[in-house]
């Protein structure tokens, strides 16, 4: 018995330390892959999403730049149409619409379409310097087609009451004021449609001369071109050198001639 050493535990060393390693809670040791990997995969979604974030900028930026670029584009195709417009057509048009006015409602669309073409050649105005004289021109004719069109309006009521009174006349059996009436309209209409062909002819001469004049302002404005180029000048001052060299050569004076001599040599 004495031989025989019992623990006062009740369980043998070996197996204590046994069951100890069993119960212990194990801790595995981390690497330094394992932990950037970690890392990494905790700043990916932040990555994706600035990265989204700053595609869908520039996208935006590039549409709003093809929208500016749309716009302007618009703007010019816009200049270019108002440039390629023949701005003597129109006086010619509302005058000849005048000339076919047969009652007082055509005449009052012949001056509707004058006036839309003068609210249209008005802001031409301000965006083709260019050609500003030939639309200055252009809107007054017109401004001239919207009165001679009131005028014949008034004159269109007034044969219309002396047709009535002619009717009147015809019923009570006047011939003679019915006959004396009826030249009187004739001679007015014949007179109003003389009127109206000449200013239907007024506005092709105007047209015309307008367009003279502005072949031969853009071939002043070439060879103005042509100047400064060959002075190193802008063609503004070029053109203002050349006014002033003709103002001065137009003001020197004239050198006096020489006193005749006479020789009268008598024999």
């Amino acid at each position: 018995m004495s031989s025989m050493q019992i623990n006062s535990g009740g369980i043998p060393p070996a197996q204590q330390s046994y069951y100890t390693e069993k119960t212990a809670p194990k801790t595995e040791a981390v690497s330094p892959a394992s932990q950037t990997e970690t890392t990494q995969q905790n700043v990916r979604p932040a990555t994706i999403f600035s990265a989204s974030t700053e595609k869908d900028k520039g996208l935006m930026d590039r549409m709003k730049e093809a929208q500016e670029k749309a716009e302007e584009l618009k703007k010019k195709l816009e200049r270019l149409k108002v440039r390629k417009q023949n701005y003597g057509d129109a006086p010619m048009t509302a005058y000849a619409r005048l000339a076919r006015a047969r009652t007082q409602a055509d005449v009052s669309a012949a001056a509707g379409y004058a006036r839309r073409c003068i609210a249209q050649f008005q802001t031409a105005l301000r965006q083709d310097e260019e050609n500003a004289p030939r639309i200055q021109a252009a809107i007054n004719q017109l401004q001239k087609a919207v009165r001679r069109a009131g005028k014949k309006k008034r004159d269109l009521q007034n044969e219309s009451l002396l047709e009535s009174k002619r009717k009147r006349s015809a019923e009570q059996k006047d011939r003679k004021k019915a006959v004396r009436l009826r030249h009187e309209l004739k001679r007015r209409q014949a007179a109003r449609l003389v009127r109206e062909h000449g200013y239907l002819r007024e506005a092709e001469v105007d047209n015309r001369m307008q367009s003279y004049l502005a072949m031969s302002r853009a071939e002043l404005r070439a060879q103005a071109q042509a100047l400064g180029e060959a002075t190193g000048l802008s063609p503004e001052a070029a053109v203002q050198s050349y006014t002033s060299a003709a103002l001065a050569a137009d003001a020197a004076p004239v050198p006096a001639a020489a006193p005749e001599v006479s020789l009268d040599i008598q024999a």
